[in-house]
């Protein structure tokens, strides 16, 4: 597998102003601040990267329209991953019907970390509007999985063999404490199915340093899992502005693939991200 552009599959871009981020408070300190597409630019061009997908960060119509008219003036925008109410099937019909001409969004999104509800992606209503979602041509996208939706991310995929389940951050995984061996079993169990894809993203796990030594085996677990194949990168950026910044993350991700066959590298920085979203 070749691909013809490095592609960072996991940005966000947020403008307070534009939508509702309830979870932006002043208390996550460099996080509380507008990222734009230039800012994003910059750091994607410093780090070699070609282009990027956008993933939703509110469970709101007005951030999916942000992140698609920036992707109408920007072409390194590769394509958006949005939002729309799966817990209503009528109402998700309608704004998929509305959306259905924006070549660009290429998935959706709900932040069911963030959702009271640990039976989210059980719910009937759910998995109707994940059907439709399929039928239409695009991926789902499962933000932090672990612990209370990684069990039910897997049946979904079981139930509706249609639809690609792309579990980000590897679902963040609960590196130094006791539920590690847990959350392997049920990566594994999740990486069985063929539908699913994980994505090599999002590791600045609490209480863990961010260097090579803690990401790498995480990486080749994923790795041994999903086959690169199934394993896309994303840079996670500007979660990753308290952490040193894209720069810095970008290095130690970069660092665990240096192993790789051309052909794996390939997949992962890119050709994965292609197959998966149907990129044009």
């Amino acid at each position: 597998m070749t691909a013809a552009r490095t592609i960072d599959a996991h940005l966000h871009l947020w403008t307070r102003s534009e939508g509702a981020y309830p979870w932006i408070t002043p208390e996550l300190g460099p996080l509380y601040a507008d990222f734009g597409p230039g800012d994003a630019r910059v750091e994607l061009d410093a780090a070699g990267i070609d282009a990027a997908i956008l993933v939703q960060a509110a469970d709101s119509a007005a951030d999916t329209r942000f992140m698609l008219d920036v992707a109408a003036r920007h072409e390194w925008v590769a394509g958006v991953v949005g939002w729309v109410p799966l817990d209503d099937t009528a109402a998700a019909i309608d704004a998929l019907d509305d959306l259905s001409e924006e070549r660009r969004l290429r998935g959706i999104r709900h932040l069911v970390h963030d959702d009271p509800r640990d039976d989210f992606l059980d719910l009937p209503a759910v998995r109707s509007s994940l059907a439709e979602v399929a039928a239409r041509g695009l991926a789902f996208d499962v933000p932090d999985a672990w612990p209370r939706h990684l069990g039910a991310a897997r049946r979904l995929a079981a139930e509706l063999p249609a639809l690609t389940v792309v579990i980000d951050h590897l679902a963040k995984p609960p590196v130094g404490g006791d539920g590690f061996d847990e959350w392997r079993r049920e990566f594994a169990a999740t990486a069985a199915l063929p539908n699913t894809v994980a994505k090599f993203s999002g590791l600045h796990l609490p209480g863990v340093a961010f260097d090579e030594s803690s990401v790498r085996p995480l990486f080749e677990v994923a790795l041994d899992l999903f086959g690169a194949d199934r394993l896309m990168y994303g840079g996670d950026w500007p979660m990753s502005v308290p952490h040193g910044g894209y720069a810095s993350t970008w290095r130690v991700m970069r660092a665990c693939l240096d192993d790789l066959a051309p052909s794996e590298l390939a997949a992962v920085l890119g050709g994965t991200a292609e197959r998966v979203y149907c990129l044009e």
